[in-house]
């Protein structure tokens, strides 16, 4: 049986967990790629290439499947928000490091999920906050806040107009996934649709953001910087993008951004194994929260995980 027939209610199911596993241990790896691929290619410059690249592999994947990626007319202006929300996201994610730590910004943009779920409660109905959810979210990112802080180095001067920055990604993030549900609500449109609009009408945004802060930068094409920008194309943007935005479109967002939390922890894994950063005993105690704040969240009202 399919992730498809085993939906309950927009609930997450075991299968669709596992999926978002996979799913936030491939954004782990984006993290990795990426200090790679700033060796060679601006960050923002990057994520326009990627945009790019990523859209045109949505475009041929959804012709492929008999699809189109275009919003309906008299409804494309909500693709346009959606990729203008998700540029600024990324803007300010990737301009924030440039005032803080690259650990405060990451805590401040895994806020994403407090956002979602205050949202989704006034606005989206059958998602409302209970006492049991609100509970697994404070655990969760206390979990994470564990494992960030005990690596968190001295603070750069003004690193709170960083910290305002990745505040401000969270929830530009956050509106993204707000909107995108709250839309599909009312128009008939896929995730395809939703995907390919997020990634073209981002490109304005992250283009002019490169050409303002970063006209000075000197690109160094090696092998590795390419790789990297490969798994940020294929891998993050095309593949795990197209299953997350299927996602949306079907489960819970509150619960199904929960999820996110994990996404820095293995970010940190990858990076002891493939960067050689250290690991120590507090990372595995705030894992074990963050999916104790996970199962919380998911818990059925009679005590069971939902699916």
């Amino acid at each position: 049986m399919g992730v498809q027939n085993r939906l309950n209610n927009g609930k997450i199911s075991l299968t669709a967990g596992l999926l978002l596993l996979l799913v936030c241990a491939i954004w782990g790896g984006n993290a990795v790629s990426i200090k790679f691929s700033n060796q060679g290619i601006p960050p923002l410059l990057a994520a326009t290439i990627r945009s790019v690249a990523a859209g045109f592999l949505v475009l041929l994947w959804a012709k492929f499947k008999g699809q189109g990626v275009v919003f309906p007319k008299g409804a494309r202006r909500h693709g346009v928000m959606i990729g203008l929300l998700f540029g600024l996201d990324f803007l300010f994610l990737y301009w924030s490091v440039s005032f803080t730590t690259a650990s405060r910004a990451t805590i401040f943009l895994y806020s994403h999920p407090f956002w979602v779920a205050l949202g989704a409660h006034f606005i989206l109905d059958q998602d409302r906050l209970r006492p049991g959810k609100a509970a697994g979210l404070i655990l969760a990112f206390v979990g994470l806040w564990i494992v960030f802080r005990i690596q968190s180095p001295m603070l750069p001067e003004n690193n709170w107009i960083g910290d305002v920055m990745g505040l401000a990604a969270a929830v530009f993030w956050a509106a993204t996934t707000l909107y995108i549900k709250r839309i599909s609500q009312t128009v008939t449109i896929n995730h395809y649709q939703t995907l390919f609009s997020q990634l073209i009408f981002a490109m304005p945004v992250l283009l002019a953001g490169s050409l303002l802060f970063e006209h000075d930068y000197t690109l160094v094409l090696s092998g590795g910087v390419l790789w990297a920008m490969a798994y940020q194309i294929v891998v993050v943007a095309f593949f795990s993008y197209t299953l997350w935005f299927w996602m949306i479109h079907n489960f819970a967002v509150s619960g199904l951004t929960t999820f996110t939390f994990l996404a820095p922890l293995f970010g940190v894994i990858f990076g002891a194994v493939i960067l050689s950063e250290p690991v120590g005993m507090m990372v595995w105690f705030g894992l074990a929260l963050v999916c104790t704040g996970i199962y919380l969240v998911n818990r059925s009202p009679k005590g069971r995980l939902s699916g």
